[in-house]
């Protein structure tokens, strides 16, 4: 296998889709720099991972802090380390009312699922841009296309990276750096659990989940191809042109059907 001795910087990278993700660009050849909290996950993870040939830095940050977001980038370029490409994959919500929900797990939300983005993304284009060359893959999700009752701090976070993907990507079409958003549907992960959605009807359809495996493949072929976004599987791609051409005010409610309690009326 060819080693392309270059770095792919992957949060979120020890469950779910970050993990397949990383799996993805170790079989390619691609030396990882995996972020996550947990140390002995990570250490887990990349002993997996230099099976396939690859270097592996483990980082274990917390990006519900952005102080640990910009110390991971110092971290790096005091190893004389420059990724080129960077994935934003580590993501949460919160289920329930929002009159109802823990404000401070919700602004937790917001800085894990947009402020660690934005500032990881404006690190690595300050390093990126003057070599010319750079991939960024940030993890949306079809809940950016339609308001989400019962999952609303969660949906509006995504409906900001999607907008944001799009607007950075015009902006840098000259530089030869690409942004990639990977819009997923529900995915057969620890998602759910730690959104504390197991009561939602969502649930009910757990066999059509998406697998993760499928999701990073998707991801990671359309981040090579230079897309500017991807939706997921089929079923996915047939739900965000639902959303598309209803109303938000019909999109929220068929969200809302979707998503409430499975005792609620």
């Amino acid at each position: 296998m060819n080693k392309k001795n270059e770095y792919a910087l992957i949060t979120g990278a020890t469950s779910g889709i970050g993990y397949e993700l990383a799996k993805q660009f170790a079989k390619n050849g691609y030396d990882l720099v995996m972020v996550a909290r947990n140390h002995d996950e990570l250490k887990t993870k990349a002993d997996e991972f230099k099976s396939c040939g690859v270097n592996v830095i483990t980082i274990a940050k917390n990006l519900f802090i952005e102080e640990d977001a910009y110390a991971l980038y110092s971290e790096l370029k005091l190893n004389g380390i420059s990724p080129s490409i960077l994935v934003n994959d580590a993501g949460q919500g919160v289920y329930g009312k929002f009159q109802d929900t823990d404000i401070h797990r919700e602004v937790d939300i917001v800085n894990l699922n947009i402020v660690s983005v934005i500032i990881l993304t404006k690190m690595f284009l300050k390093d990126r841009l003057p070599k010319g060359s750079g991939k960024i893959l940030n993890l949306a999700s079809i809940a950016s296309k339609a308001p989400g009752p019962w999952h609303s701090v969660y949906h509006g976070t995504k409906a900001f990276i999607l907008s944001w993907s799009e607007a950075i990507r015009e902006e840098l079409k000259d530089t030869g750096i690409t942004v990639t958003a990977l819009l997923p549907g529900p995915t057969d992960t620890d998602f759910f659990n730690k959104a504390d959605m197991n009561e939602s009807k969502i649930m009910e359809d757990k066999d059509n989940f998406s697998s993760p495996e499928e999701v990073a493949l998707d991801g990671y072929n359309a981040l090579m191809n230079g897309d500017d976004k991807v939706v997921s599987g089929l079923k996915n791609k047939l739900t965000v042109a639902m959303s598309n051409i209803a109303t938000d005010s019909m999109a929220a409610h068929r969200m809302a059907e979707m998503q409430k309690p499975v005792n609620e009326k």
